[in-house]
């Protein structure tokens, strides 16, 4: 079995989420989300987020391409993970490119996919306070 995984904040699910999640599990058989906790997201990305991490974790649960869901609680869970769950490929947006490079050598493949261009939660943001 093929495993992947992915993090992010996933607030205000929107489509281009829905797309990162099926190109992602189209990379393998089993496809592991690490949600940002509202405790990680407000201490060290300096996010708010509008929905609970318990709410956010059952829409990612509600959604066919996704297997597993794990909470993110800081930026340097992500080695232990690799092992943990015994991952194969590592899936980023590609604003991300470069920045997770350092886990191939933790034998996991490093995939950054392009985003969906016309669509973020910072523009959904952006526009909701015009």
């Amino acid at each position: 079995m093929r495993r992947v995984i992915t993090y992010g904040t996933f607030d205000l699910l929107h489509y281009g989420h829905i797309n990162l999640l099926q190109r992602a599990k189209q990379l393998g058989d089993y496809l592991i989300v690490a949600l940002s906790t509202d405790e990680f997201n407000l201490d060290q990305k300096q996010k708010k987020c509008y929905f609970t991490y318990e709410q956010r974790k059952e829409l990612l649960e509600a959604i066919r391409y996704v297997d597993l869901v794990i909470p993110e609680i800081n930026w340097d869970q992500k080695v232990s993970d690799m092992h943990e769950y015994h991952v194969d490929v590592f899936v980023m947006g590609d604003d991300w490119k470069g920045k997770f490079d350092y886990l191939a050598d933790e034998g996991v493949e490093v995939v950054y996919l392009p985003r969906t261009p016309e669509i973020s939660t910072s523009q959904i943001k952006h526009d909701l306070h015009k």
